[in-house]
């Protein structure tokens, strides 16, 4: 063995033993409100990608990111793009509380289905992928996917009516009118994700 790579392997055993010590001093710094937002929009993205999430479910967390990303911001112009230590104390407080509402929509009776055997159930899942592709490359801003997520659970809605309404199956003529909603929210997906 040549001396380069010697001092190769010493040097990865070197940095292997400093490790523990490396993570133990990190995890003592608190995540930045934008870190925590990340991580959020990760568990939402994560929640509709595995079917922990419906669409309806989907909308009402994202529209209260919203909500609290424009709170943020109103307290940045107060005080000329900062945060006093009381605004963050407030965001992470609310944090908590938004991290807390994801943790119980995903782990409620509610599931999206994930295998779905009709043409329509398949499109579903389809953009559900894609609005949750969206929100974990940070294509699509909590605004955006409540918007989405919106449209989703109204077609949901719809298409549970007209199952409810004709024995559990879909004419025809209701089959041609989904596919055109889902065809104007793959439209919308695609232009939110590339705006």
């Amino acid at each position: 063995m040549n001396i380069q790579a010697k001092g190769f392997i010493l040097t990865v055993a070197i940095a292997g033993l400093m490790l523990p010590a490396v993570a133990q001093s990190g995890s003592t710094t608190p995540p930045t409100i934008n870190q925590r937002k990340e991580n959020q929009q990760d568990r939402i993205a994560n929640g509709i990608q595995d079917g922990q999430l419906t669409a309806g479910e989907t909308k009402h967390l994202e529209k209260k990111e919203t909500e609290l990303n424009q709170e943020e911001r109103d307290m940045r112009k107060l005080d000329n793009g900062h945060l006093t230590a009381a605004d963050r104390a407030t965001l992470n407080q609310q944090q908590n509380k938004l991290s807390k509402d994801i943790y119980k929509q995903k782990h409620d009776a509610q599931v999206q289905n994930l295998n779905p055997k009709s043409e329509v159930g398949q499109r579903e899942r389809l953009q559900q992928e894609r609005i949750a592709q969206g929100v974990k490359s940070g294509q699509l801003t909590p605004g955006e996917t409540s918007r989405l997520e919106g449209r989703e659970a109204h077609v949901n809605k719809e298409v549970h009516n007209e199952r409810a309404a004709n024995g559990g199956t879909l004419t025809p003529a209701e089959r041609r009118h989904v596919n055109r909603q889902e065809n104007r929210t793959s439209h919308a997906i695609y232009r939110k994700k590339h705006n």
